[in-house]
């Protein structure tokens, strides 16, 4: 194979830079490259249940005692065992310490991180994890580019011929695990909510939680607030065998076409699926439900705002990291989006609403308090 070397222009603007600032630019290029590494390496310690074999032997684990507690490790595979270990250390989903069995050797710990892999942990993440790196949601992402030259209203059409909705209705093994995942999701949101933010909820008779999907927030809330009449409203199927109790109903119904009435609407995580005009829709459906009720009523939506780039801290930066990503994620599966403060006070104000208060609470997302 022939190489073909720098011409002497390039050679010259080659000088005019360190090389070693070169080198770490490729290096940049490189784990941006592989960064899909890091996502299957944390689905493969899911798949084979690593966290929950450490945390169930309950104290710094080896990498021999790991192999030998991996039921269904092929024997030719166990010497590469550290190898996945040694990338899962480094992303910071596991930690090491020196332990003594008459010689010191290191052995695998949880991180806080690898909590939320714990499969029976109340707020695990390791459906999510599962579902949003099965090859049905990773497929789309090869036709990003494709997508950018067609009419497909997202990759995922470009991919499979269909919506994400559609998709999701006929395949268990993607709506069984989200449902599961975006549950544990809604624990560890409500539980922060409740605990830091009652004023919320404060003054309110009923709240209508739309999209509520089987009822973990409803129920948190109802239980929170037992003068509180909750309402969990999503699509018949969804909400569908699903028993009252106490202050906690289920309601089926369209979201784009009538929203039961409530002196609050709850929207977690919802309008980010959808684009502009189908949130101006939804929230059009919000401002009805909340108007004929008394002096005080408002929505209540959780979800990103995102932030203009600027100087932050290390924490900071990480949240609009993650904020940037999902906003990809919306984009290629959903054809929702991320919005920033003046994006959502433009919807707003479109749909009629007079005023609003954000309240960055809880991590990458916030409180947007909205009325009519």
């Amino acid at each position: 194979m022939q190489i073909s070397l720098p011409n002497r222009k390039t050679l010259a603007k080659m000088d005019k830079v360190n090389a070693n600032e070169l080198l770490q630019a490729q290096a940049h290029v490189w784990n941006h490259i592989f960064n899909f590494i890091n996502s299957m390496s944390l689905k493969c310690a899911v798949d084979l249940g690593i966290a929950d074999i450490i945390q169930n032997h309950g104290k710094p684990m080896t990498v021999t005692e790991l192999v030998a507690a991996l039921p269904t490790l092929h024997p030719t595979k166990a010497c590469n065992i550290y190898r996945l270990m040694r990338i899962l250390v480094h992303s910071g989903f596991f930690a090491q310490q020196k332990i003594s069995h008459g010689v010191q050797e290191d052995g695998y710990v949880l991180t806080d991180a690898s909590l939320f892999l714990l499969k029976d942990h109340p707020f695990s993440l390791a459906p999510l994890v599962q579902v949003l790196l099965d090859p049905t949601l990773i497929k789309p992402w090869d036709f990003l580019g494709a997508w950018f030259e067609n009419n497909d209203p997202t990759p995922f059409v470009t991919a499979h011929g269909k919506t994400f909705w559609d998709n999701d209705f006929c395949d268990p093994k993607l709506v069984d695990p989200l449902n599961k995942g975006m549950a544990s999701d809604s624990r560890l949101v409500i539980a922060a909510l409740i605990d830091s933010y009652k004023g919320t909820f404060e003054g309110l008779n009923s709240l209508v939680d739309v999209g509520g999907n089987t009822g973990t927030v409803g129920k948190a809330i109802a239980d929170a607030f037992p003068h509180l009449e909750c309402t969990v409203f999503d699509r018949p199927q969804v909400v569908a065998g699903l028993q009252d109790s106490g202050n906690l109903k289920y309601v089926g119904g369209n979201m784009f076409e009538e929203v039961p009435a409530a002196d609050a609407v709850l929207l977690k995580w919802v309008l980010h699926d959808w684009n502009d005009d189908d949130c101006l829709k939804i929230l059009k459906q919000c401002k009805v439900a909340v108007s004929g009720g008394k002096e005080g009523g408002k929505v209540i939506i959780v979800d990103i705002v995102l932030k203009k780039n600027e100087k932050v801290s290390d924490e900071a930066l990480n949240l609009m990291e993650t904020q940037l990503l999902f906003d990809m994620a919306a984009m290629v599966a959903l054809g929702g989006k991320q919005r920033e403060e003046e994006e959502w006070a433009k919807l707003f104000s479109s749909t009629g609403f007079s005023n609003y208060t954000i309240t960055p609470i809880l991590g990458m997302r916030s409180v947007i308090e909205v009325y009519p």
